[in-house]
């Protein structure tokens, strides 16, 4: 995977109920992440159910789940950080998008909020009051959530870019 792939390149993934801390990072990268527990699902057999049914690369921390997986990626780290290296160096962009693509707190996909990037029915959606006047805005379509770029953004783009 390279830098310059977009949203519609990255491979899908299913985190396991191990790796919750790590689903924000990655759906603020750009990719399409389900995580286990969000979908109730606890289950190794269900886990590789869902991961095949859905085409998602599983991530997991169990070591004989990976080996059972069609497609896995085993993370050895505790560490969210350490994690994210891993990660790194098996070829995954961890690289902020301009702009965003997936909702942090539950993979939904986001809405630009009141700007020329609307798309739909669901961006003529009002700015929230206490949403800042001077930045683009997003709101989930799943959730509600909204979202912009501010102190939380500009900490994760640098913490990715210590690794």
């Amino acid at each position: 995977m390279g830098a310059d792939e977009t949203a519609d390149e990255r491979p899908r993934l299913l985190l396991d109920v191990m790796l919750g801390k790590l689903a924000t990072y990655l759906r603020m990268c750009g990719y399409d992440t389900m995580y286990a527990l969000d979908e109730g699902v606890e289950g190794d057999d269900r886990l590789l159910e869902l991961a095949e049914a859905d085409g998602r690369v599983l991530l997991t921390r169990d070591r004989q789940l990976a080996g059972r997986a069609d497609d896995a990626v085993l993370l050895t780290e505790r560490d969210v950080e350490d994690q994210l290296c891993e990660l790194r160096d098996a070829g995954f962009s961890l690289t902020l998008d301009d702009t965003p693509t997936f909702c942090g707190r539950c993979n939904g996909p986001l809405d630009s909020v009141g700007g020329e990037e609307s798309e739909t029915t669901e961006s003529t959606t009002p700015r929230p009051d206490y949403a800042p006047d001077d930045r683009p805005l997003w709101r989930c379509r799943e959730c509600g959530q909204f979202f912009w770029k501010g102190s939380h953004w500009t900490d994760v783009e640098a913490r990715l870019k210590e690794l």
